[in-house]
């Protein structure tokens, strides 16, 4: 649900230093397949610089090895690892950095977990989470308010979080990261009818894949953004949550 996603590294870009092994965990967003834009503006910081890109997604780590060759960024590796058990050495990487993660996994205080143990002592974490509690979405119609409710209920079920951002401060500090750094910063870019479309696919694939249980609170979800497809134009300014912390 999201465009322009290399702005989003842009708070943690100046803490890059030459000769840093950089990890970027959950570097294929879904419906971004093929999009490096975000790891390769981690890897052209600064000079030398390693990021790894790694993701449990295969198809979108091959279309993401492709992209670089063809851009021919050579700074960048890419490798198939669960954030839950990273295939990393203990203390052997100098920054850890997630955008969009921790809403999507199912267990994100063992995912950071897992971050304290790959980093070395000093070493920095930089997460970008969404709370999309506090995105703001103009117009607001009754549509609007019903599509998102079912979409996080839906979101919720499947184990992810899509407010994950309000609680990443503490997660953090749970994890025994110290000194750490928090703000919101809102992202707009993301198409308000495109929005509506994600929205609507997901409900209805969800309703689809349920048989012959109709839930109605999706199903009724599924009508609202239906009907917000086909409204207006409008605006979105999503909230992201930019996090930074020593290991």
């Amino acid at each position: 649900m999201n465009q322009g996603q290399a702005g989003h590294a842009n708070f943690l870009l100046p803490l890059l230093r030459p000769g840093m092994r950089v990890l970027a965990v959950g570097c294929v967003l879904p419906g971004h397949r093929g999009d490096i834009g975000l790891t390769t503006s981690l890897s052209t910081a600064t000079h030398p610089l390693h990021v790894v890109g790694l993701d449990t997604d295969v198809e979108g780590l091959r279309q993401a090895r492709r992209a670089s060759e063809l851009a021919a960024v050579s700074t960048i590796d890419f490798a198939a690892s669960d954030p839950t058990a990273l295939a990393v050495r203990s203390e052997s990487v100098d920054v850890v950095y997630a955008h969009g993660l921790l809403d999507r996994v199912r267990e994100p205080r063992r995912v950071l977990a897992e971050f304290a143990r790959v980093l070395r002592p000093g070493g920095l974490l930089a997460l970008s989470t969404p709370d999309w509690s506090r995105t703001r979405v103009k117009p607001r119609t009754a549509n609007v308010d019903a599509a998102l409710r079912g979409w996080t209920m839906l979101r919720r079920r499947e184990g992810g979080d899509p407010a994950a951002g309000k609680h990443v401060e503490d997660w953090v500090r749970f994890a025994g990261f110290r000194d750490i750094r928090s703000r919101a910063r809102f992202h707009a870019g993301t198409d308000y009818r495109q929005l509506a479309r994600t929205i609507e696919s997901e409900l209805a694939e969800a309703l689809s894949d349920s048989g012959d249980y109709m839930d109605p609170q999706l199903a009724s979800a599924a009508r609202s953004a239906w009907m917000w497809v086909r409204g207006g134009q409008g605006e979105v300014s999503q909230c992201w949550v930019e996090t930074v912390a020593v290991r």
